[in-house]
């Protein structure tokens, strides 16, 4: 049993396997009571058994599908009212590989209702509490489809790229306040996810799928040393640090009174 200093709460979406269940569990052992939300509650409840047993923490589980409005108030109403939560993790998302034209309708709205609305909607409930206590922590996991939108599809990568954006600027907002904001980029994870969005695990080469305990737990360690983008995989952090100087040179030319010279427009 674990005897580490209580740290509060911790809500987390998708929890039911993957690398939510792993966040679970780094998070109780880390000291945090749970409220685990997910949409199968045989999973989610034999995950706290399992957790409280070797933890010895307070264990919630929330039967909710976030990309239903009635579910995701629920869940947006215990983030407000609990004063005891200190962190959100974000990780319930959907995947998708099919192209725009070949996506129906139902299936892009569900993929942003979770991915993009449900994500900032959940944010929003919960960080006034946390600004107010001066304290906590926000998980965002994105991916890397943020950086490279064109290895899966567009309408997936443009949500994980708002994931990004969405921390970056929260990052500005809250890090001032205590609150402690990251986005967490997974590369190939071997998760169900891939098979749930018709591109089994299997199919990557060797080297290239990282397991969902080392992705969490070089997560977690990006955390404590205060990165606000962590990317798990990426064997140089100077290759994105060179990407945010480009970046933010940029933006003293980005609004301007006069087109650019190349348009030829004087």
């Amino acid at each position: 049993m674990t005897t580490t200093a209580n740290q509060g709460t911790a809500l987390i979406t998708g929890a039911s396997t993957g690398i939510g269940a792993v966040y679970a569990d780094r998070l109780a052992h880390r000291g945090y009571d749970l409220i685990l939300v997910a949409r199968s509650l045989d999973k989610l409840d034999a995950l706290a058994a399992t957790l409280a047993a070797k933890t010895g923490r307070k264990i919630r589980t929330v039967k909710a599908d976030l990309s239903d409005h009635a579910d995701l108030r629920a869940v947006e109403h215990i983030l407000r009212e609990d004063a005891s939560i200190t962190a959100l993790v974000n990780n319930a998302g959907l995947g998708a590989t099919a192209s725009l034209i070949d996506s129906s309708v139902a299936d892009l709205d569900n993929l942003i209702n979770v991915n993009v609305f449900a994500l900032t909607r959940l944010t929003r409930a919960v960080a006034p509490g946390l600004v107010a206590r001066g304290t906590g922590t926000i998980i965002n996991i994105s991916s890397i489809a943020a950086l490279a939108p064109d290895l899966l599809n567009g309408t997936y990568g443009g949500a994980k790229a708002y994931v990004l954006a969405l921390t970056q600027s929260l990052h500005h907002e809250l890090g001032s306040k205590g609150v402690q904001v990251q986005a967490v980029l997974p590369g190939a994870t071997g998760t169900r996810f891939w098979d749930i969005a018709g591109f089994p695990a299997s199919n990557f080469p060797a080297g290239m799928l990282m397991t969902p305990e080392n992705l969490v737990d070089s997560a977690l360690a990006a955390l404590d040393q205060g990165e606000v983008v962590t990317i798990p995989s990426l064997p140089d952090v100077e290759d994105w640090n060179r990407m945010e100087t480009a970046r933010l040179a940029l933006r003293p030319n980005l609004s301007r009174t006069n087109p650019a010279a190349r348009y030829q427009l004087a």
